[in-house]
């Protein structure tokens, strides 16, 4: 059984979202100083990142909470929302190896793939960001494809557009129910990469650095 393709999760596992939250907050609070300068500017990033639960709660809700929360007056949720949208992208920190990841997997001929939760030009503005896009043969963003992970039709949408298997394909993701569980319910290979969020994750591979990612996939296919 000959790997023929890898698909990944965004969020966690190539984008260093916590990384990428606390650079975005810092920047926030500079930028609108002018009327977030008179609370400490410790306590506004601390609060935001607590609210934002790592991403599982969308930024309406997060920022309705800090207005109220903070008594702001002299700017709206909706402002401070339409700042994150139009602004997160510019503090995207990919993790560690990325790029030399993806061009050994292009050299070893793979297929590339991604399925990510999320909102569509929000999650694309981010993979444009980190100049990643060009490697994929798809993405697949689950606002736009009217699904979220877990769910088995996503994977098997994206395997369709590469035009491979299930047992031809490894999936790549740092949530142990929507990305590992995900694709092995549908017959793929689950890599976790390793989050401390949780512990005892049953995989087919775990992975700290994404550079290890190759070697796995070799693994799994084996030799003449």
């Amino acid at each position: 059984m000959m790997m023929k393709a890898a698909l990944f999760d965004l969020d966690g596992t190539l984008l260093n979202r916590d990384a990428s939250v606390e650079l975005f907050i810092k920047q926030q609070y500079e930028r609108l100083k002018g009327v977030l300068g008179f609370i400490p500017k410790e306590q506004y990033i601390a609060r935001f990142i607590q609210l934002d639960k790592r991403g599982y709660v969308w930024k309406d809700h997060v920022y309705q909470q800090l207005v109220e929360e903070f008594h702001l007056v002299h700017i709206t949720w909706e402002e401070l929302l339409q700042d994150y949208l139009n602004e997160f992208k510019y503090s995207c920190v990919p993790f560690p190896n990325l790029i030399p990841m993806l061009e050994q997997l292009k050299r070893d001929q793979l297929a590339l793939g991604m399925i990510t939760n999320g909102y569509g030009h929000f999650q694309m503005d981010n993979i444009k960001a980190l100049a990643i896009e060009h490697y994929f043969d798809v993405i697949l963003v689950s606002e736009w494809a009217g699904m979220k992970k877990p769910d088995p039709q996503l994977f098997l949408n994206a395997i369709e557009k590469l035009n491979v298997l299930p047992h031809e394909c490894v999936f790549i993701g740092d949530h142990p129910v929507n990305d590992v569980k995900g694709a092995q319910h549908v017959g793929m290979k689950g890599i976790w990469k390793k989050d401390k969020q949780w512990q005892h994750v049953q995989a087919d591979a775990i992975v700290e650095d994404l550079l290890e990612i190759p070697i796995f996939i070799d693994s799994f296919s084996p030799s003449c």
